[in-house]
Formats: structure tokens, sequence, C-alpha cells
């Protein structure tokens, strides 16, 4: 469970030919997902695998609280786990920006792990796209200081999360677009439907050529629990082309 959330997430802490005991973090990854996607959801999930692996802590920035725990979540919580996940709400563009330009002079533990929930609701505040392009450049900027504090073998994984919109709206493509320079991996969330009491999402993961493309059935229990399984092939292929001409959607 623990390897196969780490591949739909591309968080890579693998190790490295002939080494034992070291990691390093994939590359930036970039959560695509409507509404209801479940892209909270897995980034808390990440946050608290991350926090159980035994390196440093987790640095997690969304603009409102988390007003309940995302579902999938209730059956891996571990106190110890939640105290090393720094939790950050900068409620505007301008705050963030200053949040993440004074990462260089915070005090403690470097974070093995930098997660941004709703990067949209930032973007919306830009009037241009060299502010997206700023914020961006800026999240793997501080993402970089941080693998380099934490030495080597180490380093510092990026995933943020972007809501994308309804199918046909050209600013949101022209976004993901621009964000792609950036984020080599794009991970694409869809909601499916079940049988009733049920929670499935469908993962359409490009690890930006470190790899081939894989599709993954993430599955919520009555009781909280989160499998992860390979998509069945028959039932075709998400497609990331059609996702960034179309708006977002996979």
């Amino acid at each position: 469970m623990a390897e196969t959330l780490r591949r739909v997430l591309n968080l890579g802490t693998s190790a490295r030919s002939g080494e034992e005991d070291t990691a390093e973090a994939g590359p930036p990854l970039l959560l695509l997902g409507g509404p209801g996607s479940g892209k909270t959801a897995l980034l808390f999930a990440a946050a608290l695998e991350a926090a159980g692996e035994g390196r440093g802590p987790v640095l997690f920035l969304t603009r409102r609280p988390l007003q309940s725990l995302p579902r999938g979540t209730g059956a891996a919580l571990d106190p110890l786990r939640l105290q090393k996940i720094r939790f950050q709400y900068p409620p505007s563009t301008h705050e963030l920006l200053q949040l993440l330009c004074s990462a260089h002079e915070a005090r403690g533990p470097a974070p093995s792990l930098l997660l941004l929930d709703g990067l949209e609701e930032y973007l919306v505040e830009d009037q241009g796209p060299q502010d997206a392009a700023y914020l961006a450049a800026l999240l793997l900027d501080t993402a970089a200081h941080f693998s380099h504090q934490t030495g080597p073998g180490q380093g510092c994984g990026l995933v943020v999360a972007l809501q994308t919109q309804e199918e046909g709206v050209s600013g949101d493509a022209l976004q993901v677009s621009l964000l792609r320079r950036y984020f080599p991996a794009q991970c694409w969330l869809q909601a499916e439907t079940p049988a009733p009491g049920q929670h499935r999402l469908r993962a359409c993961l490009d690890p930006g050529g470190l790899g081939p493309r894989a599709e993954w059935c993430v599955a919520f229990r009555p009781n909280g629990e989160m499998t992860i399984t390979p998509w069945p092939t028959q039932a075709g292929n998400l497609s990331l082309d059609k996702g960034s001409s179309s708006g977002g959607q996979p």
C-alpha cells in the first residue's frame, strides 16, 4: 500500500542503486481534477505517508483550514504523524509569496514534502501569466532549498493541487499549459460512481518522461481504508492531451 501510494503521487522515495537507506524526491507533481475529485484526500494521505517515513516534517499549505478530515484517512490517523504535519493558511497570494520567500530564513528541520492545496484560489488574484509563472517558479525554488537543507540522497518532494473547471474554459487550459512547464509530472483525477456507499477515483499518472503513463483505481471503503489498484486496461485511458485542450477535464 505505501509503495503504491508513492507511485500514484510520484513521491518517489526509492533507494538508489548500490545504496541503502537513502531516498530522493521525485519530480514536482501537479495534481489535477474537478471539484470533489479527491485532490485534498490524496494530498492528506501523502502527508500522512511522508510523516511516517522517519524523515523531516511535512509542510501543508492551503488557503482555508480543513473543516473535517478528508475521506479515507480515518483509519490511518496517528498522533505522531499528525504532529509532523505543519499546516499553514496564507489567506492571499501576497501572503503565500511572502511565506515562500521567508522559507530560507525558517529555523528547524527542513520539510521532506511541500504540499499546496487549491492553487487556483491563489492564481485567481493574478493579473496575468507572469504572476502564475513566478508563483510556480518560487514553489520549485522553495522545494529545492529544502532539498539542499535535508542533505544528499533525501530531498523535498513537491505536490501542488489545481482544480480544473468545466470543459471549454479556455483560460483554464492556458493555465494548465503554463504550469506544465514547471511541473513535468501530472496526475489527473476523475471521480467514479461505483455501488452505493462506496467512493472511487480514477487516477492517470504521467511521470513526465521518467516512465510510462499509468492508471490507478483509488477506492475508499466504508471504514475509511484506502486501497489503490491498477485500473482495468479494457476501461480505456484518460487523455492528458484532451484535458489540456478542453479546460482540464481528463
